[in-house]
């Protein structure tokens, strides 16, 4: 083969994988668009994803709140079951006012204190964009932000001065005092460190738990988005969200997509938000038998525990029965008990004559 020929050879193949190379640009482009322009009408969240991530459990019978009567099913098993299209409902006109909020430029505060909304709620703030206050709600965070902002900038000034190096040039003790008010600060103003006004809007996990948080926010007319259990006052809430407010599962998946309004509202795409489900339609009527099937499992779960435990206290009561108390040589010992009981009194009263005799 001549040279000219390898060479057209070499270009003809350096074509082919440039033509192919553009063809997957165009195509991964196309599924860009396809995932960022979605169906209006397509529903945001779907009941499956609802009925998995089990929204609809709701607190004991004995423990709830009447004004949450609107949002309840009905009771089984001594638990509360939320209407999953109730629930539906508030994501969807939750997640269009976020989306309007940020679209005009608002920010948006994520608060969760709750140990199982902790991780969550500060993931999803970051994912976002926005602001988050996991550790503890500050009094006057909103209304006393001048104050608040002192703190934030002692903060900063703490990071510079460390970053600079000037820290170096102190005594070991100083600082070792800088680095606990340091501390101390990030713990509770490190979500809300680049915030430079009041937010616009709020999302909280539990408002039972943050009613500081939301009678502040009701005091400046910040609208409030919340996830309300069967304990919850929905009165002060502008956007209710009824649902499980105790579960991983669930607070992952409504602040998760209250996390991707933001996100579409700055041009991004969401990722739990408009995603189809395999399988057909759930309904209440599916949610009531999982609640049965679940409550079945863990009353089965119990009655083993207790046979178990049951088990164990008959195994150690058996050995310690043979060990002091059903020994036949203890029990002869014990049935001879009376007779040297009079045999001693009989000696006692010897010894006593024999005593007056002498004097």
């Amino acid at each position: 083969m001549s040279v000219e020929v390898k060479k057209e050879v070499v270009e003809a193949v350096a074509t082919d994988v440039a033509a192919k190379e553009e063809d997957a640009k165009v195509a991964a482009e196309n599924n860009v668009m396809a995932a960022a322009v979605h169906d209006p009408n397509a529903p945001i969240v779907s009941l499956k994803k609802l009925l998995e991530a089990g929204v609809h459990y709701g607190h004991q019978t004995r423990k709830w709140n009447p004004k949450m009567g609107k949002y309840i099913y009905c009771p089984r098993n001594g638990i509360y079951i939320i209407d999953l299209n109730k629930s539906k409902t508030g994501i969807e006109d939750s997640y269009a006012k976020l989306k309007e909020i940020v679209s005009e430029g608002g920010k948006v505060l994520f608060v969760g204190t709750k140990i199982q909304a902790k991780p969550i709620v500060e993931a999803e703030a970051i994912r976002s964009g926005s602001f988050y206050i996991t550790n503890r709600w500050l009094g006057g965070v909103l209304t006393n932000f001048k104050t608040i902002q002192t703190r934030i900038r002692k903060l900063k000034d703490l990071d510079s001065a460390e970053e600079d190096g000037t820290w170096d040039k102190l005594p070991k003790k100083e600082v070792i005092q800088l680095k606990k008010l340091k501390a101390k600060l990030s713990k509770n103003l490190e979500g809300i460190k680049e915030m430079r006004k009041v937010p616009n809007a709020l999302i909280v996990v539990d408002p039972t738990v943050e009613h500081n948080a939301v009678k502040e926010a009701n005091k400046l007319n910040i609208p409030v988005f919340a996830i309300c259990d069967t304990n919850c006052n929905p009165d002060n809430i502008n956007y209710v969200i009824p649902g499980n407010d105790d579960a991983t599962k669930s607070i992952q998946l409504i602040v998760g997509v209250l996390s991707d309004a933001v996100v579409e509202a700055k041009g991004g795409l969401p990722t739990i938000a408009y995603t189809k489900d395999e399988g057909d339609e759930v309904t209440m009527k599916d949610a009531i038998r999982q609640a049965d099937r679940e409550n079945a499992l863990r009353l089965a779960a119990r009655r083993e525990m207790q046979r178990e435990r049951m088990e164990k206290e008959k195994a150690r009561r058996d050995s310690y029965d043979s060990k002091f108390h059903r020994n036949d040589d203890f029990a002869s010992k014990g049935a001879d008990k009376p007779v040297a009981k009079k045999v001693v009194k009989e000696v006692k009263e010897e010894v006593k004559t024999e005593n007056k005799e002498t004097k």
